[in-house]
């Protein structure tokens, strides 16, 4: 492979965390790895905006037990709303809905609606399918409840990594068996999208650039999935009547590939798709806004694809665009 596109920000980071050397997600375990990705959030991300609405709830799980949800809302009151359900990624294993604050509050500021952040259960304690039980529970609980306040007119699904493939999975669950409120669109960022194979781009950024190939593998070993199942692998699901999808990814990942193999999928079934390609970015994008900011606009961008595709925008049509380092293409 030729010599990659590296912007001089993430070339910088990935130098910083390169002099530095630390042990592996995997060396680490379950416990200290939490710890050390909710201490990168704390120096690598800005700080969470101040909102009109943050507040816990929880919503009923699958089993009876409660599932954590917090909501940040930029305004203080609402009659009616679309709704913004945020499932974080950490490959199953890591993150939380505290870990996630700032990046919700961008979000819901960048948006302007209510965000409803999602504390699914995490493997290896809870293996798959509790993590897509919990998210499909929690949407359904906020589509189908004056919980927030207001009348839900619909729900957005927003994800990053893990995450990212939790929104498509929940997205495909509420398409079959749909909940009082439809889901309007869904925006998946560099999502784990396919645990049956890994792509090229696992053997082209297997290390060196944040996300690493044994990082993936471990993370997939610890969630315990049915890999051939739709719930853990979106790709191997039907496509078909999915809504309008936005589907982010960054150039120097390992999860690249799956993510463009995901849009491709999306549009061939005919749903309304957007992709975004971060050029020169990496992993992770949402959540080191500090350590690289250039990737603020990478989330700009991605949201305004997202606005785009809901109902009431004015469309897009079908067109190639480009920026200094991102490149989105609208679909079908």
């Amino acid at each position: 492979m030729p010599d990659p596109i590296v912007r001089p920000d993430v070339a910088a980071f990935l130098a910083l965390l390169a002099s530095q050397p630390a042990p592996s997600f995997a060396e680490l375990g379950p416990a200290q790895a939490r710890a050390a990705m909710g201490a990168m959030g704390a120096m690598f991300d800005l700080p969470m905006i101040g909102m009109a609405r943050d507040e816990a709830f929880v919503a009923e799980g699958p089993d009876g037990d409660a599932i954590p949800l917090r909501l940040f809302d930029p305004r203080p009151f609402r009659e009616a709303s679309r709704v913004v359900m945020f499932f974080h990624g950490g490959g199953f294993v890591l993150g939380d809905v505290a870990g996630y604050a700032a990046p919700c509050s961008a979000i819901a500021a960048m948006l302007d609606l209510p965000v409803v952040s999602v504390d699914y259960r995490l493997a290896p304690e809870h293996p798959w399918p509790a993590g897509p039980d919990d998210c499909e529970a929690a949407a359904r609980f906020v589509a189908d409840r004056a919980a927030l306040g207001f009348a839900v007119e619909g729900l957005i699904l927003i994800g990053d990594s893990a995450g990212g493939g939790l929104a498509v999975v929940t997205a495909m669950a509420l398409r079959d068996a749909p909940a009082r409120a439809p889901v309007m669109a869904l925006c998946a960022l560099y999502p784990v999208a396919d645990q049956l194979s890994e792509h090229p781009s696992y053997e082209d950024f297997a290390g060196g650039h944040l996300l690493g190939r044994e990082d993936m593998r471990w993370f997939l070993d610890a969630y315990g999935a049915d890999r051939a199942h739709w719930r853990a692998s979106p790709l191997a699901g039907r496509m078909e009547e999915l809504p309008p999808a936005v589907i982010a990814t960054a150039s120097l990942d390992p999860l690249r590939d799956e993510g463009r193999a995901l849009a491709a999928a999306l549009a061939s079934a005919g749903v309304a798709t957007a992709f975004y390609e971060a050029k020169g970015m990496v992993h992770g994008f949402l959540s080191m806004r500090k350590a690289m900011p250039s990737g603020i606009a990478d989330l700009e961008a991605s949201l305004g694809l997202l606005k785009a595709l809901l109902p009431g925008a004015t469309p897009a049509g079908n067109a190639l665009c480009t920026s200094e380092y991102g490149t989105h293409a609208d679909g079908p």
